[in-house]
């Protein structure tokens, strides 16, 4: 049976983003629309539905890397900042909207806490990417 380590990465995510559009806690909150989504970016997203892109992201993210915390899920959506003149630098992304995100997967009961380890996949969450790399890998 296929998982979502196997399927290709972008569907996953494609199909997983408008499926999160049905669950009924994970919402945009209002400030999502003009928030950029990290210092290294000059503009807010231009996609309306690029929180639920994320949301599936950080779903993904979390079945493939196991315990993840806040602060690295900010690195993995990090980038360079273009400084002008001086270097490019790395800087982490938004860790708001990470939180937001990794909250709301919660309360729908696919992701749970770990103790201080970060948050991991619950059965539910990881049944519910299976079904989707089934369907993507099937195509």
């Amino acid at each position: 049976m296929p998982n979502a380590r196997e399927a290709d990465p972008q569907k996953i995510v494609d199909v997983t983003k408008e499926e999160l559009k049905s669950v009924d806690s994970i919402k945009a909150p209002k400030w999502a629309s003009f928030v950029k989504t990290g210092v290294s970016r000059e503009r807010p997203p231009q996609q309306p539905d690029w929180w639920y892109s994320r949301a599936a992201s950080v779903l993904r993210r979390i079945y493939i890397d196991g315990p993840v915390g806040t602060q690295r899920l900010r690195n993995v959506y990090g980038g360079r900042k273009n400084r002008g003149a001086r270097p490019e630098r790395f800087y982490k992304g938004s860790g708001s909207s990470v939180r937001k995100i990794l909250q709301q997967l919660e309360n729908a009961g696919f992701i749970k806490k770990e103790g201080n380890k970060g948050r991991v996949i619950t059965p539910q969450g990881q049944k519910f990417l299976n079904s989707i790399a089934k369907r993507v890998k099937g195509n």
